[in-house]
């Protein structure tokens, strides 16, 4: 490779509702073009079912529609922006997706989504990360697991979650055993993603992250990959005979994938052979394109948020209750990656205005007129598990709760209240991954909402207790995937220079006002009560003098 010549790689981003692609300059992390396709398929690209809340599929043609048409597109403003600059000079490639999203498969890796008998049936179509409908399986994989591997649970926080790749597929087993017994192995579509790309026809040749495999599949090298058969076998002796087609080793993201076939080339107008990047979740990907590193955490902010840290893999990590799971290789190689995350923040927000109110148009409106009210003034006080709690109760059955309305209560200061609710459940986050020995010396966000809000970044910042940076990349996960790709193609020799040369951060800070801080200091242990009260942890909770504590505060803070 002569970098000055063949200076730029791609990162491909599948989000929730949306795929990008990313070219990126090696050299600097300049972002030459971008391109955004929306997913064609059902609601805003999701497939839902009325009749249950917590179904939520995707249509594997999507990605393949998303692949090709955002790659060209971004090639072609890459053009634009650089008159020099030509596809040749792509040295490599590199995907994040939502997660875990299992797609079934047929035996040539084909989506049975693709085949004509199961092209109507939600089953047979990719099971959505926020697909909730493996409720009952994720409690008797906890359950099984606490009576026979309890160091299954002990790395991923105690609690399996019906988000998770063997709840999602055990419950298509109970519900649709036609699809069960077509699909020849189910893979992630962060995985599947550079399978395509490779022209990988056996999904047993597929290279797959350990990203997805520890933190949702229950892999670990130091009790032999997957879950062993004996235990499966004990869920159902058919999970036990598919781990036969899944895999045996899981990659974190110093290797490539693959090798970008020629046929994938000619449809993306990208030289064959360069090398592909091994598919890492997006929030993980993400937090290598802000940066991260020992010390800091990387928030994600989106329609859910996940929270990233990172800890040299020479050093012992205690494990850590409620958490998503602590995965050697996972995020960064050389590191045990840490993950936690809350299962809406976005999405709340979202339902809010655009669902209760029904005029999108409002967001601006709202923030503002919230930002006109001090902290404890509306004398609200909300619960953000409008969509379950993923971190740190790790439980898809709670739901959102607003407490101290009155008759003059007004839309803004629901709109304030849901924000605080959220900043309240990023801040239990960081206290228990603390509590357990991880250091958060600093916070890097990212995300649309991290960029366009600063009511929020104020909020989190004074009742987290910390400054909150803003990546410099508005696409920080497709910049992870770009920055994975430069550092397989040899372009830097290792994660670290990498970062150093192709990330940054936002001349922007939000830090914490100590008076502000020490009202939501007192809000927050009302949060607390309510949130171990619903949450179970506390069921001889006394919660009778909250609303009264609410209306005092709202009284001081309204004089």
């Amino acid at each position: 490779m002569h970098e000055t010549t063949m200076p730029y790689t791609v990162g491909l981003d599948y989000g929730t509702n949306s795929a990008r692609a990313l070219v990126v300059d090696v050299k600097d992390g300049r972002e030459l073009g971008t391109a955004v396709v929306d997913y064609p398929s059902g609601h805003q690209g999701i497939l839902l079912d009325p009749t249950d809340h917590h179904l939520a599929r995707q249509n594997p043609a999507d990605y393949l529609f998303a692949l090709e048409q955002a790659t060209r597109q971004a090639l072609a403003r890459a053009a634009e922006t650089e008159p020099d600059f030509s596809a040749d000079q792509v040295i490599g490639i590199g995907m994040d997706g939502t997660g875990s999203s299992p797609i079934p498969v047929d035996s040539k890796n084909v989506p049975l989504a693709l085949h004509a008998d199961f092209s109507t049936n939600l089953q047979a179509q990719c099971w959505l990360w926020k697909d909730h409908t493996g409720i009952p399986e994720a409690a008797a994989i906890t359950q099984k697991a606490a009576e026979l591997r309890p160091h299954y649970l002990a790395k991923i926080g105690g609690t399996y979650s019906s988000e998770w790749f063997w709840a999602k597929i055990w419950h298509c087993l109970k519900t649709d055993p036609a699809v069960f017994d077509a699909a020849f192995s189910w893979v992630e579509l962060a995985d599947f993603i550079p399978a395509v790309l490779a022209g990988i026809d056996d999904p047993r040749h597929i290279l797959r992250g350990v990203c997805m495999a520890g933190h949702k599949a229950l892999y670990a090298d130091d009790w032999g990959g997957l879950p062993d058969k004996d235990f499966l076998a004990a869920l159902d002796p058919r999970l036990a005979d598919l781990r036969d087609r899944l895999y045996e080793k899981a990659h974190d993201a110093s290797i490539p994938a693959g090798t970008l076939c020629p046929a994938w080339a000619e449809k993306l107008g990208l030289p064959a052979g360069i090398p592909i990047a091994i598919g890492e979740m997006d929030v993980h990907y993400g937090a290598i394109g802000c940066g991260v590193d020992e010390g800091t955490l990387v928030k994600v902010i989106g329609t859910s948020t996940c929270d990233c840290a990172v800890v040299s893999a020479e050093k012992t990590v205690a494990d850590i209750p409620g958490i998503c799971g602590i995965v050697k290789g996972a995020i960064l190689p050389g590191y045990y990656g840490i993950e936690a995350g809350q299962s809406a923040v976005g999405d709340i927000f979202k339902w809010f205005v655009e669902g209760v109110l029904g005029d999108a148009s409002l967001h601006s409106t709202l923030t503002a007129d919230a930002a006109a009210l001090k902290p404890g003034q509306s004398g609200l006080l909300a619960l953000d598990w409008n969509n379950g709690n993923r971190t740190v109760l790790v439980d898809q059955l709670l739901t959102g709760l607003l407490l101290g309305q009155t008759l003059y209560t007004t839309r803004a200061e629901i709109y304030r209240a849901l924000i605080e609710a959220t900043a309240f459940g990023a801040r239990t986050i960081i206290d228990r991954i603390r509590t357990y020995g991880v250091p958060v010396e600093r916070i890097v966000c990212s995300g649309g909402i991290a960029e366009k809000n600063p009511l929020l970044m104020q909020i989190y910042a004074d009742v987290t207790g910390c400054e909150m940076r803003v990546s410099r990349s508005s696409q920080s996960c497709a910049l992870g995937s770009a920055i994975a790709a430069a550092v397989v193609a040899g372009a830097h020799a290792d994660f670290k220079s990498a970062q150093d040369a192709m990330t940054g951060l936002k001349d922007l800070s939000y830090r914490p006002d100590p008076p502000n801080q020490s009202v939501y200091q007192e809000i927050y242990q009302l949060y607390l009560a309510l949130h171990d009260a619903f949450g179970g942890v506390n069921s001889a909770a006394k919660l009778g003098l909250i609303m009264k504590d609410l209306l005092a505060i709202k009284a001081r803070q309204s004089a």
